[in-house]
């Protein structure tokens, strides 16, 4: 406890003697008497019923640091006094009602309840006690004088139902902000990751196919005004294109819960799939990479929104990882589309690239894994025979709702 408390205490076990004096000078007579031939006895003394009393107010002081000594040292002294003086005054019943409450309130659970037991006991054994030696008259008033007990009994258990109703909602709502907290760093989280992927997509792979285009137009010997041109147009068409993308990115994000409340927000926000391969086919072949198509999709196949785009980006991650690590090789591209799947398949030889690194992040791969998850699909991908090969297989039923990743 702080010094604060214990100063509180203290005061407080003043304010009870003090109230207790000014009882013993005013109304020296009113007291719980016991005798056993029905006279109540003579009131004790000023000194007596004065030292009686302090002694009983010692207990207070400790109220809150050790209530179940205070109260044993308040009924203590009360006892003892009443033996010796035949009576309990007003001021000292006073002074053990306010130690029963501070032990039943600021006490474990336990020995709230233990206390509270025990003075139902005291009030049985009080009534029969005067029922025994002086008859029914004398039990009910005795009763009545040892009721008073049970006041403080009950204020101190209510005060301390709602104590601990309010400690345990305190509690629930603590726990309620941490789940909430934790639960706001992991959408944070998701989102940065999302954000994340598509900058990956649309920024690193168009950089990179750039970056190879730019670097053939530098280091190819004796270039022809037709093939330099070709290159600087493919350059071009894919800052065109990474732009357009980088804008309906940033659309996206200033839709703020427009995206939340509406399944389709990203899908319609997100402009690229399938229906632009033949441009990322391209900007492919524009890299130096040859290309052959194996599309064997019904005509005018149509797919959900989310899974048409995490075909598209699987089909620009391969090439642009074909195109830096693979360079002038041939890549084999299959669509196929069959029981509710949609079946997309890059193959090309391994090779070793020569001349500077485009750079990279090592963290595509793991993109299209999550764009596929996302989905409900698979990507697998991996070397064998000198191929390298990245197989996917997304859902293709119209009906899907499926979230952009």
């Amino acid at each position: 406890m702080s010094r604060r408390e214990l100063t509180d205490d203290a005061l407080r076990a003043g304010v009870y003697l003090a109230v207790g004096v000014l009882l013993v000078a005013i109304v020296p007579d009113v007291a719980n008497s016991f005798s056993v031939d029905g006279r109540p006895p003579p009131p004790p003394p000023a000194w007596e019923a004065l030292l009686i009393l302090a002694g009983a107010c010692a207990g207070l002081v400790l109220r809150r640091s050790f209530p179940v000594t205070g109260l044993v040292v308040a009924g203590t002294v009360a006892v003892l006094g009443a033996t010796w003086t035949g009576s309990i005054h007003i001021g000292v019943s006073l002074v053990c009602g306010e130690a029963i409450y501070n032990a039943v309130l600021y006490s474990s659970r336990r020995a709230s309840v233990t206390i509270t037991a025990l003075v139902g006991v005291v009030l049985a054994l009080g009534a029969l006690g005067s029922f025994a030696a002086a008859g029914t008259r004398e039990a009910v008033l005795a009763l009545l004088g040892l009721s008073l007990l049970l006041i403080p009994v009950v204020w101190a258990r209510e005060v301390r139902h709602h104590r601990e109703a309010t400690i345990a909602a305190e509690e629930r709502a603590e726990q309620a902000r941490r789940m909430a907290a934790l639960d706001r760093a992991a959408a944070i989280a998701a989102e940065r990751a999302r954000m994340a992927r598509e900058l990956h997509d649309v920024v690193a792979g168009q950089l990179s196919a750039i970056a190879i285009q730019s670097e053939a137009a530098l280091t190819l010997p004796d270039v022809d005004p037709a093939t330099q041109r070709r290159l600087l147009e493919a350059v071009r068409a894919g800052s065109v294109s990474a732009l357009e993308e980088m804008r309906a990115m940033i659309g996206l994000l200033r839709a703020g819960d427009a995206a939340d409340t509406d399944p389709d927000a990203d899908a319609r926000a997100a402009p690229t799939g399938l229906d632009r391969l033949d441009s990322l086919l391209d900007a492919g072949r524009a890299s130096g990479l040859r290309i052959d198509v194996d599309d064997r999709r019904p005509p005018a196949d149509q797919l959900p929104a989310a899974v048409d785009l995490t075909a598209y980006r699987i089909v620009q991650e391969s090439l642009t990882n074909a195109a830096k690590h693979a360079p002038g090789s041939t890549v084999s591209l299959r669509l196929a589309r069959a029981d509710g799947t949609l079946t997309v398949e890059l193959a090309n030889a391994v090779g070793s690239r020569r001349g500077p690194d485009p750079g990279g992040t090592g963290t595509g791969l793991l993109g299209l894994r999550e764009r596929a998850a996302a989905v409900g699909g698979t990507v697998r991908a991996g070397a064998d025979d000198g191929t390298w090969t990245v197989h996917a297989e997304l859902p293709a039923a119209v009906a899907a709702r499926a979230r952009v990743p």
